[in-house]
């Protein structure tokens, strides 16, 4: 084992060194585009692969960045292999970026998680600006995520949210200790809801999570779906060195493969069950998304892909994105309430207070909860769903934070570092969703305010927006009205969040439940 371990590192080292001399004359400093001022560079670059080695340490990506926009600066560059890239940690820049260059940094990057898990780029969300983007945006908005399809979308939230609490409740009848309380691990309850709500709007479909097959498949979709998110958010050498791309470090690529053969299958089997008329619920009045992408593209190819994938990666790339953000967001908003109780009880005084006892909380009594309303708010700011924004490319060289950006530069807004910015933000450690009533009362998460950008900003921002929210603030409100939460012991929730493309609670949210409402109401 010692020989094939040092066979492996000599060799790795013989490519490495070949590497190094083809292209000694070609990494350079990046160019400053037009010949103005050149963004700071960062130092700590090694030969071939740049600062991938500080990317891929202890420390999470977002951090790591921030830290080096301490002695940086709001912009530096930084080289991922041979790719230079910009990183953003500042509002002001970021303002500037989406007001002024937004045009010049809608495209994409080529990266082989978008290769593979993304049909070779038909996933909208991994497509270079152009025709076939802009195409694809506009029909998710108008048929999925435009105010009046949600205001259709109604009875689905608020029947898989009903759902979800009779059968947490039943799981607090069955399992309750002789405290009145149950441990449930709500992590897990949280994925199997958004999950739901996702499926049933995009394919028609939802998993009973007491059927045992169901069990299976969900456990299934599940894994696939975790391995997207994991493998998309990996720093690989092979993206950032492409002539070292066949070495495949790690077997990533390869990961890749097997995870996007299984959710084809997944997908193919839905797109199936469609042209059969076998999804299932054959006498619903409003079309699923699929229904809606068959209607529209009539069997016809665009931008070179066929309809069949169009609708399985379009369809895929609204699941993968719905269901995994919202989870993240719901679980780390249950985790920030319950170590700070005071808000957790101010937030179920305010609920007692709009809302009686004998009822679920509805859409209309929404706009009445404006406390919980910034604690939805107060947790993006902390914890955004994606620390760092997709990254995007440069197609023209541009001006940004006074420095010329070159043509192909590759763009990383820190969105942790901005949303933790103390000029913007006093006490930005600190969870305080008061400051949305007060200091910050007219600064939303959609975009406009360049230091609270969740869902990013400009023409890449998320089209999801108003979906995500609806759906957090009917989940939020109507969980906390039903249920009493607490920490299993004396200390805290622990907070350290895993790294990929969004940033999910590493660790299992195992909390003490008991219901505050009437027992019919449940039943």
């Amino acid at each position: 084992m010692t020989d094939l371990l040092d066979l492996s590192t000599f060799g790795y080292a013989v490519v490495l060194g070949i590497t190094l001399l083809f292209l000694y004359s070609k990494l350079k400093k990046p160019s400053s585009g037009s010949g103005g001022k050149a963004a700071p560079v960062a130092a700590g670059a090694w030969p071939i692969i740049g600062h991938l080695p500080l990317l891929g340490g202890p420390e999470a990506p977002h951090e790591t960045l921030g830290d080096l926009g301490e002695k940086y600066g709001p912009a530096y560059m930084i080289r991922i292999g041979v790719h230079p890239a910009l990183v953003v940690n500042s509002s002001d820049v970021a303002k500037e970026i989406f007001t002024t260059n937004d045009l010049h940094v809608s495209s994409r990057s080529e990266f082989a998680a978008a290769k593979h898990l993304g049909y070779n780029y038909a996933m909208f969300g991994f497509s270079p600006y152009g025709q076939y983007w802009r195409e694809m945006r506009k029909i998710t908005v108008v048929e999925v995520l435009s105010n009046h399809r949600i205001d259709q979308l109604k009875k689905v939230f608020v029947s898989e949210i009903e759902g979800s609490m009779k059968l947490l409740y039943n799981t607090w009848a069955e399992k309750k200790d002789g405290s009145g309380k149950v441990l449930v691990e709500m992590k897990k309850h949280f994925s199997d809801l958004t999950l739901n709500v996702v499926l049933r709007t995009v394919a028609g479909r939802r998993y009973r999570v007491v059927a045992e097959e169901d069990q299976k498949e969900i456990l299934r979709y599940r894994k696939a779906l975790w391995d997207f998110f994991h493998l998309t958010g990996l720093f690989m050498l092979g993206d950032a060195v492409p002539f070292l791309q066949w070495l495949d470090i790690g077997g990533y690529e390869k990961r890749m493969k097997i995870t996007a053969k299984e959710l084809d299958e997944i997908a193919g089997g839905w797109l199936d069950d469609h042209r059969k008329g076998g999804h299932w619920d054959e006498n619903k009045k409003e079309k699923d998304f699929m229904d809606v992408m068959n209607s529209v593209l009539k069997g016809a190819s665009l931008a070179g892909y066929d309809a069949d994938t169009i609708n399985k990666a379009t369809s895929l790339n609204m699941i993968l994105a719905g269901s995994d953000t919202t989870t993240v967001a719901l679980v780390w908003c249950l985790s920030l309430m319950l170590n700070n109780p005071r808000i957790l009880k101010k937030a179920q005084e305010e609920l007692d207070t709009h809302i009686s006892k004998d009822r679920f909380v509805n859409e209309t009594d929404i706009g009445k909860l404006v406390y919980i309303q910034a604690i939805i708010k107060e947790t993006f700011r902390m914890y955004p769903p994606a620390p760092l924004s997709a990254p995007r490319e440069l197609s023209e060289s541009c001006s940004i934070g006074g420095y010329n950006i070159p043509k192909g530069t590759r763009l990383i807004i820190n969105l942790h570092k901005i949303q933790r910015d103390p000029k913007k933000w006093p006490e930005p450690l600190k969870f305080k969703p008061e400051r949305f009533l007060t200091t910050h009362k007219d600064v939303d998460v959609k975009g406009q305010h360049f230091e609270l950008m969740p869902f990013g900003s400009g023409r890449r921002s998320c089209p999801g927006t108003s979906f995500a929210l609806h759906m957090l603030y009917l989940t939020v409100s109507n969980f906390l009205h039903a249920f009493d939460f607490s920490i299993p012991s004396n200390g805290l929730i622990d907070l350290t969040g895993t790294v990929g493309l969004t940033n999910m609670k590493s660790t299992p949210l195992e909390v003490l439940v008991s219901p505050r409402l009437a027992p019919e109401l449940y039943n």
